[in-house]
């Protein structure tokens, strides 16, 4: 497994390309690795975020903006609407992870709890948006929001074209599925003979299951995993109907298998990968299909913000 890490854009991917010379763990496969982690707020959600905000009309942004997320999106958002003077407040579970919640203060934004098991995230941001006039931003089912994240797949599509190659396959991690959706189109324009597959955790592997069936289906009931960033519990509607005509299917993937994943990003590639952002690199870690042995593959790291506690037992666990 040789991995090549690019950066965040065109010019710093090119800037912070690198070898990992670490001993490989198999030679099946070259990977390229897109390392999303290194990205202003610490994961690929800027981009959509930033995009949805700056549609927002001049005349209605002093009435700010309302999203809901467990991390990753609200700190985009926070970080978008501070970039654009914009107040913001965001829907965020009891148990997000504080390394989040403090990215999203740090950017001026307002935090309102909720408990996952008996609230609904949509229906408090939906009724403090009207109360407001503000406008609400879904994580992922929303055209610009989509469109933003794609900016990542025709970086991706750009820098293999720059370094003529071609990727042959593309993982990446899937919650509601906005970034997928939006690398599926980028990639269906620029590198249309990439296959595209997602990366989940077990028992949140709805996309898979979805994928499967030819419709959306749900993650199972009361699971619970590390992969915080992740844990949609079905495709979102919009995005399914993008993802469903462009992904070849999914890949689920064990809690310690994350973990893994997260050890040797840290070890080999300098990088701290949170364990959502890590679940395409641990679908490669794992062990390749037939079909792709041999071939190009390309990994996202999606995010990197993970809770140093969590991060320190994860490196120091006995199964290191």
């Amino acid at each position: 497994l040789g991995v090549i890490a690019g950066g965040e854009g065109d010019d710093a991917g090119r800037a912070t390309l690198r070898r990992d010379t670490a001993q490989p763990v198999h030679r099946a496969a070259k990977v390229c690795l897109k390392a999303e982690c290194l990205q202003t707020t610490g994961s690929f959600k800027i981009r959509g975020a930033m995009n949805r905000l700056s549609r927002i009309a001049p005349e209605r942004r002093a009435a700010g903006v309302v999203a809901f997320s467990s991390g990753n999106h609200a700190q985009g958002v926070a970080r978008a609407a501070r970039l654009l003077g914009m107040p913001a407040l965001i829907v965020m579970p009891f148990d997000a992870p504080e390394v989040k919640a403090a990215g999203v203060r740090a950017d001026g934004a307002e935090i309102r709890p909720f408990d996952r098991a008996s609230e609904s995230r949509e229906a408090i941001a939906a009724e403090i948006a009207a109360e407001r006039g503000a406008t609400l931003v879904p994580s992922f089912d929303d055209p610009l929001i989509i469109a933003g994240q794609g900016t990542a797949g025709l970086e991706f599509a750009r820098q293999q074209d720059q370094a003529s190659r071609t990727l042959d396959h593309l993982i990446c991690g899937a919650g509601g599925g906005g970034l997928m959706a939006g690398l599926s189109l980028a990639f269906a324009r620029l590198s249309p003979e990439t296959r595209l597959w997602t990366a989940e955790p077990e028992g949140f592997d709805d996309h898979r299951r979805s994928f499967e069936a030819g419709e959306r289906r749900s993650a199972d009931p009361g699971v619970r995993s590390i992969c915080d960033a992740i844990l949609t519990p079905t495709p979102g509607e919009l995005t399914f109907a993008i993802t469903k005509r462009h992904v070849s299917g999914g890949f689920a993937v064990t809690e310690d298998e994350v973990r893994a994943a997260m050890r040797f990003a840290f070890q080999h590639l300098n990088l701290v990968v949170e364990p959502g952002g890590a679940v395409s690199l641990a679908a490669a870690l794992r062990g390749l299909p037939d079909e792709m042995k041999g071939q190009t593959i390309g990994l996202v790291a999606t995010g990197g913000n993970v809770d140093p506690a969590l991060f320190a037992e994860i490196l120091t666990s006995a199964s290191a």
